[in-house]
């Protein structure tokens, strides 16, 4: 049981902001985060070692999530909006409000790698050697596919690949 006491302390934050990046709600990635670790406690021991422990929990997490997603039948939510500045204009809360969806909709329309790696970073705030651990790749891995997906996205999404 000590083992599982230091698998959460190393693990938890990483669940948590996995989590976070999907759900969009600190509550509900709370509770799937304790979820996520009651699984792993019942699971423990069918984990072969044949990956990294933060990668097979955050496979855990994400089943959860899914599973929530079935039972409530519902998109996940959007980040609830900042109120805006009385000062804009009708005009330009239409036009930034475009934007925005411009840009998920790009972000949406990336293929499922690049994707997660935007969600994790610009929503979900994981470190890239977080990213790197959750994906099971490399910390530079993380940041070159960052970096590319953001050039493509600041493109318009253009795929300019040789």
């Amino acid at each position: 049981m000590d083992d599982m006491n230091e698998i959460y302390r190393n693990h938890a934050q990483t669940v948590y902001k996995f989590l976070l990046s999907h759900t969009h709600d600190p509550d509900l990635a709370e509770e799937l985060t304790q979820e996520t670790f009651y699984q792993a406690v019942r699971s423990i021991d069918r984990f072969d070692g044949g990956c990294k422990v933060s990668v097979w929990l955050c496979q855990i997490a994400k089943h959860l999530w899914y599973q929530h997603l079935r039972r409530h039948k519902r998109e996940a939510p959007m980040p609830a909006e900042a109120p805006e500045v009385p000062a804009a204009s009708a005009e330009e809360v239409l036009l930034e409000r475009e934007g925005r969806l411009d840009l998920l909709r790009l972000i949406h329309g990336l293929p499922p790698e690049p994707r997660e790696v935007v969600y994790l970073r610009a929503f979900g705030g994981l470190s890239f050697r977080e990213i790197g651990d959750v994906m099971g790749r490399t910390e530079t891995w993380a940041r070159v596919a960052f970096y590319r997906t953001k050039e493509k996205l600041r493109n318009g999404g253009v795929n300019d690949e040789k």
